[in-house]
């Protein structure tokens, strides 16, 4: 009894530490891409949206009713379902393996990372997971004996599931397969009660059909057409890398050992239905991971695996060895805390600013405070009646989010159709085709410029200049050194039959990035502007500048390479200069840039990339 009561205690501790700890995360997290178009559906309530049902974004309306257009207001919704999902395991989990193991489950619930660090962010794995949850409380209540609470919870579970993502098929379809398979379970599908609570739980996705039939399948072919390319690749083999560390490997272990020695057919009949539940889960996604999307996360997809496998775990945790049991509760509590860590990271500009050059650096959280702050500052200093137009959903929806606008229009963009967003612009009006749409009117235009793969970028500002006219000057923002960047373009009432002025475009060839160098540096690389040229480019070094290069020397190989260039100076758009850094520049970490100088007088900063300045005698 009194190990009982301490293993109570232990989950009650850890879990009112994670809630304060996860309390202070989501006030000072920045507002994640996809959180901020859950707020805009939200905004424009409605049964189904192109990307997913819509109980997300029902959650995140009913969030910033109660709690205001702040990012605890967005996240109080999901991070209150989060706390209450490892009470629901201890729930589960005494029904298997008593209620003093079922606190230990509980507890490791809670460090699981994938699921500890669930309730951060307003999105739907959240409610998935207590969909997931309540289906497996169900199922175990079910095989024991069918009764109006067991119906009553699967009834619910199913509904939520419905009403949240596409992914909880999953979940429904190994559930049948597990219950049509055991003799117990096939006694639970004669029973008419259940196929009412089926019943129920289908009705969910009405409207999901519904709005597809409307759309013409736009978002089933997105969920289940376009996005995966459903032919062979290796990247299926990440998920053996990739999940022994987002579950710390000892606990992994644990889960699949626990799911595969509760196969055994004399074991009760509940334990083997959450061991198949967990193991045909994760096992499913592994083997669609080879098929399905690899460039999108989904690292997560397993989740509902492993919480099936939680309440087994105690039983063969408590056959190890002392030491083996502690290093698995260590390692999971220092997962935990990584997890958790790197959103603590992502909320300090410091940190961020520090990770700009690395592939780490979290882009979809970076630079909407200054951004807004830019617009807001910009907007003022333009006519009455400026309409302002984001280049991409990203775009529109966290600057909806900032100004309290969910009405933002946006360009078309190969952004929006590459995370299904495309078609839910179209049906809210927001999709504008350029200036004829918004005629005579004033437009703030701003623009990502990291939001497209360098090599595309040219191109897309090329079709800016179709849709709006010459590009006049931008406003640069570049955030974090230029790892983020956006273009401001306050474009005129009525453009020119001027051929395209776009943004300069340029690149530094020596010294590489990360290069170790002395206080003596050469510069060298090349740069263009289309439609005007540049004069001049100017060296910058920790944002001060060394002077000018020598600017127009022949480069024929940019102008091969972009094809599309009018910059009026190719070949000669190369440039050169060493530079004397000065003995007083500390050794360490500088960055280096360039200020490109346009013929029509705009001045543009360049992204900036990291050197190591050596030590003097390194050098020597």
């Amino acid at each position: 009894m009194r190990e009982g009561d301490g293993a109570k205690r232990g989950f009650i501790l850890i879990w009112a530490a994670l809630a304060l700890l996860k309390c202070a995360l989501v006030l000072r997290l920045p507002i994640f891409v996809d959180e901020a178009f859950y707020w805009q559906e939200g905004r424009h309530l409605a049964w189904a949206y192109s990307d997913l049902p819509g109980l997300t974004a029902w959650l995140t309306r009913l969030g910033v009713m109660l709690g205001g257009d702040t990012a605890f207001g967005l996240r109080w919704p999901f991070l209150l379902i989060a706390m209450i999902l490892p009470w629901w395991v201890v729930r589960i989990s005494r029904h298997i393996i008593g209620l003093q193991a079922a606190w230990y489950a509980g507890t490791l619930s809670l460090l699981l990372p994938l699921s500890g660090t669930l309730g951060v962010m307003a999105l739907p794995d959240v409610p998935l997971a207590l969909a997931t949850l309540m289906c497996l409380d169900a199922g175990i209540r079910l095989l024991r004996a069918v009764d109006i609470a067991a119906v009553a919870t699967l009834a619910f579970g199913l509904t939520l599931g419905g009403l949240t993502h596409y992914r909880f098929v999953a979940v429904i379809g190994v559930g049948f397969i597990i219950l049509a398979v055991l003799p117990e379970g096939r006694r639970v599908l004669r029973d008419a009660r259940v196929w009412g609570a089926v019943a129920l739980g289908a009705l969910a996705w009405l409207p999901l059909l519904l709005w597809n039939l409307d759309n013409a399948d736009a978002g089933l072919r997105f969920q289940l057409v376009d996005r995966h390319p459903w032919s062979f690749h290796p990247d299926g083999l990440r998920f053996l890398a990739i999940q022994p560390l987002l579950a710390t490997p000892p606990l992994f272990a644990c889960l699949l050992w626990a799911g595969w020695r509760s196969r055994d057919a004399s074991l009760p009949v509940q334990e083997r239905f959450l061991a198949w539940s967990g193991l045909l889960l994760i096992g499913g996604f592994f083997l669609l991971g080879f098929f399905a999307d690899s460039e999108r996360v989904s690292f997560h997809w397993p989740l509902p695996g492993y919480l099936a496998l939680l309440p087994l775990a105690p039983s063969v945790i408590a056959v190890w060895p002392r030491a083996l049991r502690a290093g698995c509760v260590i390692l999971a509590a220092f997962g935990l805390c990584a997890g958790l860590g790197y959103y603590a990271a992502v909320s300090s500009s410091a940190l961020r600013e520090r990770a700009a050059a690395s592939k780490a650096y979290p882009s979809n959280f970076a630079g909407w405070e200054e951004l807004t702050v830019a617009v807001r500052t910009l907007r003022a200093q333009m006519p009455a009646g400026t309409i302002i137009v984001a280049d991409n959903f990203k775009l529109g929806a966290e600057l909806g989010f900032a100004l309290r606008d969910p009405d933002i229009p946006v360009l078309d963009h190969p952004l929006n159709h590459h995370h299904g967003r495309a078609p839910q612009l179209r049906l809210w009006g927001l999709q504008r085709i350029g200036r004829e749409d918004w005629g005579d009117a004033p437009v703030l235009l701003v623009v990502g410029a990291t939001d497209v793969e360098y090599k595309h970028l040219l191109r897309r500002y090329h079709f800016l200049c179709r849709r709006v006219g010459p590009l006049p000057a931008p406003r640069v923002l570049n955030i974090d050194r230029g790892r983020r960047r956006f273009l401001l373009f306050a474009l005129r009432p009525r453009p020119s039959d001027a051929a395209c002025v776009a943004p300069a475009m340029a690149w530094i060839d020596a010294p590489e990035a990360d290069a170790r160098v002395g206080r003596r540096v050469e510069v060298s690389g090349w740069a263009f502007k289309d439609g005007v040229g540049l004069s001049r480019v100017e060296v910058l070094f920790d944002g001060r500048s060394l002077g000018d290069t020598d600017y127009g020397r022949d480069n024929a190989g940019v102008a091969a390479y972009w094809r599309i260039s009018t910059d009026p100076h190719h070949p000669r758009v190369g440039f050169q200069g060493r530079f004397d850094l000065g003995d007083d520049v500390s050794p360490g970490r500088h960055w280096i840039g360039l200020r490109l100088h346009g013929r029509d007088g705009s001045v543009e900063d360049w992204s900036e990339q990291p050197l190591t300045i050596a030590d003097i005698d390194d050098a020597r």
